[in-house]
């Protein structure tokens, strides 16, 4: 059974349709796009660098020699944890932006769960 949509002609309601599926497609393919993608950001004055992709995966780290002080494992902890954090930062915020140039900011019931 197909759901209808009150007070529109068929036409404007295969229209509707068209479009909504468009803008699935659309959404779909950014997700695919950003997921794809990979964010970086730094900490301690560039000390560390973590990587994530767009699925909120972990790529890589790398960690400046000089940084590591077996005496101060806590500050690299920190740097770690603050890279980590911008780099996801960085992924979500590309995710709700790319996504919201799809759906021109509206939330769309079924359209939105798309993992951001």
């Amino acid at each position: 059974m197909k759901a209808r949509i009150q007070g529109q002609p068929q036409g404007s309601r295969n229209d509707m349709m068209q479009r909504i599926q468009k803008m699935q497609e659309e959404m779909q393919q950014v997700q695919e796009e950003v997921e794809a993608t990979e964010f970086s950001a730094c900490a301690g004055g560039d000390a560390v660098t973590v990587t994530l992709n767009g699925k909120h995966e972990l790529v890589g780290i790398k960690i400046k020699p000089e940084v590591v002080d077996p005496e101060d494992v806590e500050m690299l902890e920190d740097f770690i944890t603050i890279a980590y954090g911008e780099a996801l930062r960085k992924a979500n915020d590309t995710m709700e932006t790319r996504m919201n140039a799809v759906t021109g900011g509206m939330n769309i019931p079924g359209l939105s769960g798309l993992g951001f």
